[in-house]
């Protein structure tokens, strides 16, 4: 048998209606979603169950996403400390804002500091760069060195996220991602589609909310992990807490890596991937990074049954 990951979505796979069903269900969830509001003053059963324009807001989105996924992981801890038979995970990691579940979960960070941090850290990218300023684009089949190629002669804009093969997302100044996507689509790009976001997300221009976040992670306790989980900025694995405080200030501003933090796990005998939170997005991309991995997703109360059933079981 093979080893299981814990993934975590980041930004854009939020809904109204999240974890609603676990707050509902599960008193475990319950106190995720409470205390969390106490702690941030925030309504978090309006922010995340209701229709509201806030949850789309950077500022409101991160908590809202960590919230939501670690509340749906403590009912999972809790059903295995009862006996359930569910695996552990051998290895964690999480797309950009879901990096701060991956860490939780491997007991680096305590939930409660992760979920304070990434509302003060969508404040900081939300403020970085004026709305109107920066923009972010997906590139369809296109290789990351032909991207980085026409990247090369505009100033101001960067590949951000390195999905899955034939899926990046540039990021930069508005003016010129508008340039690049023109260019793109010229050297062979099959589609660039603009992304509905508030920001340039990791590109050079987040780098003063990165510094900004620093600050604020000088006081926060972590703990050596329990599990190892997967950074962003370099896609290894991190074992101990020695760089943790300064991956997470240059995760801001650098690409997502991804697609290659996906390959590390599966070089090191991960063939199991579970997505805890909304939507599919990460279930998606491992099916198209690592061929005959076995994927599962836990959106709903009903999905638990997978860990049992499922190939995590």
């Amino acid at each position: 048998m093979g080893k299981l990951a814990y993934l975590f979505p980041g930004q854009g796979a939020q809904k109204p209606g999240m974890g609603k069903e676990f707050y509902e269900n599960s008193e475990a969830s319950r106190q995720i979603f409470d205390k969390a509001g106490g702690l941030l003053g925030l309504d978090m059963k309006a922010l995340c169950f209701e229709d509201n324009e806030r949850l789309d807001r950077t500022a409101f989105t991160q908590a809202a996403m960590v919230t939501t996924s670690l509340a749906m992981v403590a009912e999972i801890d809790r059903r295995r400390e009862a006996g359930v038979s569910i695996r552990r995970p051998d290895v964690t990691a999480g797309l950009s804002l879901g990096e701060y579940c991956a860490m939780a979960a491997a007991g680096a960070m305590e939930t409660m500091d992760a979920i304070t941090l990434v509302r003060k850290r969508g404040i900081f990218m939300e403020e970085a760069v004026p709305a109107g300023e920066g923009a972010m684009a997906a590139v369809l089949a296109m290789k990351a060195e032909e991207v980085s190629k026409v990247l090369a002669s505009i100033p101001e804009v960067w590949i951000a996220n390195y999905n899955c093969p034939g899926q990046l997302v540039i990021s930069g100044r508005k003016e010129a991602v508008s340039e690049a996507e023109v260019a793109l689509r010229a050297a062979g790009a099959r589609r660039v589609l603009s992304l509905n976001v508030s920001g340039p997300f990791h590109s050079p221009l987040l780098k003063g909310a990165g510094d900004k976040l620093a600050e604020q992670l000088v006081p926060i306790k972590l703990s050596v992990p329990e599990i190892p989980y997967v950074t962003n900025v370099t896609a290894d694995y991190v074992r101990d807490t020695e760089q943790i405080k300064e991956y997470l200030r240059e995760q801001v501003s650098s690409p997502v890596k991804w697609q290659q933090s996906i390959e590390a796990m599966a070089a090191d005998g991960v063939d199991t991937f579970v997505e805890i939170g909304p939507g599919k997005t990460l279930t998606s991309f491992v099916k198209k990074i690592v061929k005959g991995a076995v994927v599962i997703n836990v959106e709903t109360w009903e999905d638990l049954e997978k860990l049992e059933e499922g190939g995590a079981s």
